[in-house]
């Protein structure tokens, strides 16, 4: 889950912490796949992990439970730290003697900010997967964790936006089609509203979600337009970006926003919104899948208060042309998160073992692929569809494999080439904006400042 989108997303990444401590097995063998210098044993130990993900202690329990059928003498507690108590939580842990040995790291600021306590994996990922090791893993999960030359964690998988989930069963009850434009879109909101039922729903009080559909507008106004402001080799306040403002804009004075979005949050609000069946639409991503599996809709059902609910099938589609120029909007992610051992820790070699099981070994990524919940780092990991009980196969199985394929093609990032400044600035100018105290023009050059006093050069 995406720190800043607050993004992925379960209900329960807003709770307190909870700690998952898995009793030893047996006392077994296996050969350490560490390749630190130091730190203690690489095949038996205690090792603590905080993370913010996984968010549920089921899945945190599954990756725990098939790395000990490896590693029974290593012992692995993880603690979830909710979102908001991260930074407050991790800095001064990481600086004392009593920080975890593992944490999350994710691209973008959080790296700048963590990067001196992490140590450089690259001898690590190099001994676990040879020199080569680039050419197996995907490289949104690279690029994005390294800084200063060096890799300050693994990428155990990665999360994609641009995408909206439907609930099937409410497009096929009232006969709408899922929208390819902005015109279809506005349509199918008065078509499910006359009927009393909710059409798409969104937070838009949190900065992440709306980073993401405003990426995803601009991407339709120009594919690769947002990712070029990013980078500063196009201002923040060209005409494509002023457009894509003017686009938001149209969303909330069209109703394809639900009244009172701009106060609502994706998590809990518009997720569970969209789970009870009070909405047809939501702007999701990757992280989505999980639920359209029996057992993860069950459990976020669950999560979102509903009892005894009946599972019902969710399908991606793509973000609607809203521009009207002819462009599907393309993908856009970052690796979700990636596993760094802390410099100060006393277990280092078993830490460097668990990362790399984790993020490296066949076993720890058929377990992530098999998730759902983020897309493995090792190509060479698929989804296990015979395994996986999807909702309804007729209806699922086609646009969630397809969804699977289309994610080895994105290049564009999400959130590692902005900064906390720039991202701050950006949830004003969306308020802003859609609450009508802003002009799309205003909020372009509130943006280009922002960019600039964040020290991006431009060309």
């Amino acid at each position: 889950m995406n720190l800043f989108a607050t993004s992925k997303p379960r209900a329960l990444a807003l709770a307190t912490a909870c700690l998952v401590a898995l009793p030893l097995a047996a006392c077994g063998g296996g050969s350490g796949s560490s390749g630190s210098s130091g730190g203690g044993s690489a095949t038996k130990g205690t090792v603590s992990w905080w993370g913010w993900t996984p968010t549920d202690a089921a899945t945190a329990k599954n990756y725990i439970a098939e790395f000990n059928k490896k590693y029974p003498d290593i012992k692995v507690n993880f603690k979830l730290v909710s979102i908001k108590d991260w930074t407050a939580a991790l800095r001064p842990a990481l600086a004392s003697s009593s920080g975890p040995d593992v944490f999350d790291m994710q691209p973008g600021a959080y790296v700048a900010q963590f990067k001196s306590f992490a140590e450089d994996l690259t001898p690590v990922v190099e001994k676990a997967l040879g020199e080569d090791w680039q050419s197996k893993v995907a490289p949104i999960g690279v690029s994005g964790l390294t800084a200063d030359g060096k890799l300050t964690a693994l990428s155990v998988g990665s999360t994609f936006a641009g995408t909206l989930w439907i609930n099937k069963g409410l497009f096929d009850k009232y006969g709408v089609q899922p929208p390819t434009t902005l015109a279809e879109w506005v349509a199918a909101c008065k078509t499910f509203q006359a009927a009393k039922q909710g059409c798409f729903v969104q937070g838009a009080s949190q900065q992440g979600f709306d980073q993401d559909t405003l990426q995803a507008i601009a991407n339709s106004v120009q594919p690769g337009l947002w990712t070029k402001a990013s980078k500063g080799e196009v201002k923040w306040d060209d005409p494509g970006i002023v457009k894509t403002w003017e686009i938001w804009k149209q969303l909330f004075d069209q109703k394809i926003m639900q009244e009172g979005a701009i106060g609502y949050q994706q998590y809990p609000d518009a997720n569970n919104d969209f789970l009870t069946g009070k909405y047809a639409m939501v702007m999701m991503g990757t992280w989505y899948t999980q639920y359209a599996t029996e057992k993860g809709m069950t459990t976020a059902l669950s999560s979102a208060g509903v009892s005894g609910a009946k599972p019902f099938p969710i399908v991606p589609i793509r973000f609607p042309d809203v521009a009207g120029s002819g462009n599907t909007s393309e993908m856009f992610g970052d690796s979700d998160f990636g596993l760094a051992v802390a410099k100060k820790s006393k277990n280092k070699a078993a830490a460097e073992t668990f990362a790399t099981w984790l993020a490296t070994s066949p076993e720890g990524q058929q377990v992530v692929a098999d998730q759902l919940d983020t897309f493995p780092a090792l190509k060479s990991a698929q989804p296990n569809f015979d395994t996986i009980k999807l909702v309804d196969p007729a209806v699922q199985t086609t646009p969630v494999q397809d969804l699977v394929k289309s994610v080895g093609s994105v290049s564009e990032p999400r959130f590692a080439l902005l900064g906390a400044d720039i991202q701050a600035a950006m949830l004003a100018a969306a308020t802003s904006v859609a609450s009508g105290k802003a002009s799309p023009e205003e909020a372009a050059k509130t943006m280009q400042a922002a960019a600039v006093a964040a020290g991006l050069t431009f060309k």
